[in-house]
């Protein structure tokens, strides 16, 4: 379990990191090559769209930081967790629970993610 607290600390640590080659580098650690991100918001594959589609997110909330919420839970190489997405120290504006599934290495190769509180439109 404590591989899978670490996986998932550096994952919700890559969301936060705004330095595109660190957060390139650490993506290129952490993901597959072939892996995929699926959300309500967004669909995608490859280590350059998951890097693009953080970006984005970070264009969209440029202050707010992720963080996670409960501990993780996980069994085999599939973990679930809750995150926060929000200002330091400030109520979360978004949250969601996350499934993440590891290869036999120990990346991950797919999050399936839920968005459980979205900012009103």
């Amino acid at each position: 379990m404590s591989d899978f607290d670490d996986i998932i600390g550096r994952y919700i640590a890559s969301w936060n990191e705004r330095d595109p080659q660190r957060r390139r580098a650490a993506i290129d650690q952490l993901w597959t090559e072939d892996a995929t991100y699926t959300d309500p918001l967004a669909d995608v594959a490859g280590r350059g769209a998951i890097d693009g589609m953080i970006a984005a997110v970070q264009g969209q909330f440029p202050d707010f930081d992720f963080r996670l919420g409960q501990p993780v839970d996980a069994h085999h190489h599939i973990g679930r967790f809750t995150w926060e997405l929000g200002p330091e120290g400030g109520e979360a504006v978004v949250a969601g629970f996350d499934v993440a599934v590891l290869d036999d290495t120990g990346r991950i190769k797919s999050v399936l993610g839920f968005l459980d509180k979205v900012p009103a439109a």
